[in-house]
């Protein structure tokens, strides 16, 4: 384009293989019919976007086409007119386009409406070009009192776009359409009228909702979209009217669009900070979630919600019941906002209305039809939950309630109420007693091992009297089943082999299956399999149903062996603490000792899945050991007695000071106001608003254009050195990251006493970088330099390279070349720091499948100060808590987590181990679900550990 401001068109592919002549397009607009007038026409359009005008085809156009009655030639003239080239080489208009005008005005003035109105629709598009609009004022003017409302609009929106670019044309355009506003009928063309108003003559605008105040709340919603638009604006300069606006803004809160419902409640929250506004504006926008079908709109209504919230506390909490209701919704991102809300809106005055709430839903998902049962009971139980710890007063009456689903078939929910009842159980002695008979009760009913764990634990620590003890003894017995575990079940072998009438010498028959089988080289041959019956008898009678713990342990779950051999252990110490029959602790303690030696001959028999690990194995034995010098050593009464439950209070009580730190840090982001601070008026006038009212603020919010923040030093270690100072070119880019965008600011200086002609910068890039655009074609003088900016467009967190070179002539127009250095992008630019529970965090773990291990090797000798070192490099948030941390150990694991700005998390454990030697050995193991940041993370980890500071 010749001018620096002329309009940029959409580039079309044009197929170059089958480009006719210009005299073939000239004979193909003189000679052929309507279809072919057409395909040419829209091969000229296609030709002129791409570059090349063909300008003496201007005049064939205007004498064949332009006279045809066609509508689609007509409506792709329009096209051909909007980017043909207008003004000669002077800057003058050709004089062909006198003609054009002509037409135009010709088409203004048709007796169709559609003609009429597509030619209007086209003086938008052409509103720079004056010399062609002045002639065509008149026949605008006139499309305005047009029978058709087609017309009518399409003339309000051409004198609109004329009014904006040239004032004088059409002086009077205000007074034109605020008359036309008045008279006019049709809806469409009375929100065209007033959108103009709005934006050239807002006092006429103003003037016009005064008038009409008493019928805006039965007119066309778009028109009301409009009004409320102009509110806003309105507001933001000081207003007389503001109280009306009020008004008028809760009448609309009934309206009968979802959209200007929205509208309105976001605007009235903005004008006033009326407690009962804003309770009229969440009811609305409760309103909203619970008759808008689309998901995504419920989401968005309800993060505006969670603002209101936010910003006037407790003015909503006569709401809550109604925001409950939302629970409706079979969405479950719906629900889980819905109830983040709730609770956070939660006190001492309804929650028991909430609990109780949520007790019903949780009945409701025990049938077997609910939508996505599993993921909302999961939901519900974390809810009453936080409600209960929270509020002692409700933990009575819902923990009952939840442990009816400790024996439930979705794992996930029985273990958040295990977390539930052990949280509960240590924060109210109170209620220990009554959850530990009703835990007793639900022993049977249990079918994981990891709910079968929980509970062993919480029994072990709080089973504090005598018959609690025994009856616990009493209900272990029937979930395992008959003792010695090895015993019986080769009995029950035993018996099987007797029942089939079989002796010892049945063992050796063998029961024979053949099939085919394809070889290395093609051909069959026939496979032969013995199966012993022995083994298949024996397959019979692992199969036959058990007990539930029996089954576990036979199953392979040593782990929860473990647990029960600890937890028998710290009964049988209590009851000798507590009782002082010594038959009766004699008796238990060797019924205790015979559960645990029978665990290990089992584990290490053929009736197990899989033998016995050695951790399990040594485990038990150390609590065998501990039962029978029992007398002997008080310090392990200390251990197995108050130590293990003065850990877990101490993990309580320090998620307890974290939770206290986040609602404290969340107080204090409210701006602290020094008493010498200067005071804008503007503050004593309104309140600070809970949303930007004007959309040019929000989109600059939105993409931070407000935000950047230029800080020199931080630039000065962007730049990059892309060649040598001795080549012919010296060349640096600055390397600025914002958001998904990779902004590569690039200084060329021609270090030569020659112009470096037709000079082109060419970058390419590896991983996923994708360059948005190919820069210009540049011409240098001797010792000048050249800014040159490039953008590059990333679509995920992965290591990537821009690589390229620089062309251009040099004297005798011979080409050369300099090839650049690498610029590699650092993904850390796209890592932030986050946060998530254990169990999110161990069902990602299962999830991911890309895995990257990093082994250990470094000069430092602490583990913890490694462990910070690891997380100073990959941006990494350390999600194991504090006082697991704290002490001194030569052993250390700790999990870590973060996740990038495309939403991608990203997860490492490390665990290391401090040698006699003083070094440190180990690992990181780093998942993810796609492969890039799981590699890019390792490569990161092991470029910090050359050095034993990590890097800035």
């Amino acid at each position: 384009m010749a001018s620096a401001d002329a309009p940029c068109y959409t580039l079309v592919f044009e197929d170059n293989s089958e480009t006719p002549t210009t005299q073939e397009l000239r004979t193909a607009l003189q000679k052929g019919s309507d279809e072919v007038k057409l395909d040419t026409l829209r091969k000229i359009i296609v030709s002129t976007i791409n570059g090349n005008p063909q300008p003496q085809l201007l005049m064939p156009i205007i004498q064949y086409v332009m006279p045809s009655r066609n509508k689609q030639l007509k409506k792709l003239l329009h096209f051909y007119w909007e980017v043909c080239p207008k003004y000669d080489d002077n800057g003058k208009l050709k004089q062909e386009m006198i003609l054009v005008v002509n037409a135009i005005r010709n088409d203004l003035q048709h007796p169709n409406e559609y003609i009429r109105g597509a030619t209007l629709r086209f003086l938008q598009k052409i509103s720079k070009d004056q010399e062609l609009l002045e002639p065509l004022i008149p026949t605008c003017r006139a499309c305005l009192e047009h029978r058709h409302s087609y017309v009518r609009k399409n003339a309000v929106f051409a004198v609109y776009s004329i009014y904006r670019e040239f004032e004088h044309l059409i002086p009077d355009a205000p007074e034109l359409l605020q008359t036309f506003l008045a008279a006019e009928s049709d809806a469409t063309c009375k929100r065209n009228a007033f959108v103009f108003l709005a934006h050239c003559a807002m006092p006429k605008a103003v003037e016009y909702i005064m008038q009409v105040f008493d019928q805006i709340p039965s007119m066309d919603e778009h028109l009301q979209m409009s009004i409320i638009e102009v509110i806003r604006l309105d507001c933001k300069q000081e207003t007389t009217h503001k109280s009306r606006y009020i008004l008028l803004i809760s009448e609309l809160l009934n309206a009968s669009s979802h959209a200007v419902k929205y509208e309105a409640a976001s605007t009235l929250t903005s004008l006033t900070q009326n407690p009962a506004a804003v309770k009229a504006a969440a009811s609305c926008y409760i309103n909203l979630v619970q008759k808008e079908s689309d998901n995504n709109a419920k989401l968005i209504v309800l993060d505006r919600l969670e603002t209101l919230r936010a910003k006037h506390g407790h003015v909503l909490d006569p709401l809550i019941m109604d925001i409950l209701q939302i629970l409706s919704s079979a969405d479950l991102e719906v629900r889980r906002k819905a109830l983040s809300i709730v609770l956070s809106l939660t006190s001492s005055r309804n929650v028991e209305e909430v609990v109780l709430f949520l007790k019903k839903q949780l009945q409701k998902t025990q049938d077997q039809e609910y939508e996505k049962a599993p993921e909302y009971r999961q939901l519900l139980i974390q809810s009453i939950h936080v409600c209960a710890v929270k509020f002692s007063e409700v933990a009575a009456s819902v923990v009952h309630a939840l442990m009816d689903f400790l024996g439930d078939s979705n794992n996930p929910s029985a273990l958040d109420v295990v977390a539930f009842v052990r949280e509960v159980v240590e924060k109210f002695p109170q209620l220990r007693r009554t959850i530990c008979d009703k835990l007793i009760q639900t022993l049977p009913e249990i079918k994981s091992g990891k709910v079968y764990r929980g509970v062993l634990w919480i029994l072990g620590e709080y089973a504090e009297d005598v018959q609690e003890i025994q009856e616990v003894f009493r209900q272990l017995r029937k979930v395992l089943g008959e003792i010695p575990i090895l015993a019986s079940e080769q009995r029950l072998l035993e018996e099987a082999s007797a029942e089939d009438g079989e002796e010892k010498k049945d063992e050796q028959v063998k029961t024979e299956t053949t099939k085919p089988k394809v070889l290395a080289d093609g051909t069959y041959a026939t496979e032969t399999a013995f199966t012993s019956v022995s083994s298949a008898r024996l397959e019979a009678v692992k199969a036959a149903a058990k007990p539930p713990l029996r089954a576990l342990i036979l199953g392979g779950d040593f782990y929860t062996a473990s647990v029960l051999a600890s937890a028998l252990t710290k009964l049988v110490l209590r009851y000798s603490e507590l009782s002082s029959d010594k038959r009766k602790c004699n008796a238990l303690k060797a019924e205790a000792m015979l559960i645990m030696a029978s665990v290990i001959r089992v584990g290490q028999s053929k009736f197990v899945t899989v033998p016995i690990d050695e951790d399990s194995s040594e485990r038990i034995m150390n609590c065998i050991q501990t039962l029978s010098e029992l007398d002997t050593q008080p310090a392990v009464h200390e251990i197995f007695l108050k130590n293990t439950k003065a850990a877990y209070s101490k993990m309580v009580a320090a998620q307890e000071k974290k939770a206290a730190e986040k609602r404290e840090s969340e107080k204090a982001k409210a701006a602290i106001v020094q008493v010498d601070d200067l005071l804008t008026f503007r503050q004593f006038s309104k309140k600070a608003t809970d949303d930007v009212i004007d959309d040019s603020e929000d989109v600059n919010r939105a993409t931070g254009a407000g935000e950047v923040t230029e800080d020199f030093i931080s630039n000065l270690s962007r730049i990059s050195q892309l060649t040598g100072f001795s080549d012919p070119i010296y060349a640096e880019a600055y390397v600025k990251v914002h958001g998904f965008d990779i902004l590569l600011d690039v200084l060329l200086v021609n270090q030569t006493a020659d112009t470096l002609q037709n000079l082109c910068l060419d970058f390419a890039t590896l991983g996923d970088l994708k360059l948005v655009e190919r820069p210009s074609v540049y011409t240098i003088a001797p010792h000048s330099f050249q800014s040159i900016k490039a953008t590059i467009k990333v679509s995920s967190t992965e290591t990537g390279v821009i690589f390229g070179s620089i062309l251009w002539e040099g004297p005798g127009l011979a080409e050369q070349c300099v090839i650049l250095n690498d610029i590699h992008i650092d993904i850390m630019d796209y890592i932030k720091p986050a946060y998530c529970t254990e169990q999110q965090f161990r069902s990602m773990w299962t999830e991911f499948e890309w895995e990257n291990r990093v082994n250990v090797t470094t000069t430092i000798s602490d583990p913890r100060e490694y462990l910070h070192h690891v997380m100073k490099a990959t941006n990494m948030s350390c999600l194991t808590p504090e006082g697991a941390l704290s002490g001194d150990c030569d052993f250390l694991s700790a999990n870590m987590y973060a996740r990038s700005l495309f939403g991608e998390d990203a997860l490492a454990n490390l665990s290391v181990e401090r040698t006699e030697d003083g070094t440190i050995t180990g690992h990181v193991r780093i998942r993810s679900k796609t492969q890039g940041i799981a590699l890019s993370l390792g490569d990161r980890i092991t470029m910090a550990q050359k050095d034993n500071k990590p890097p800035v």
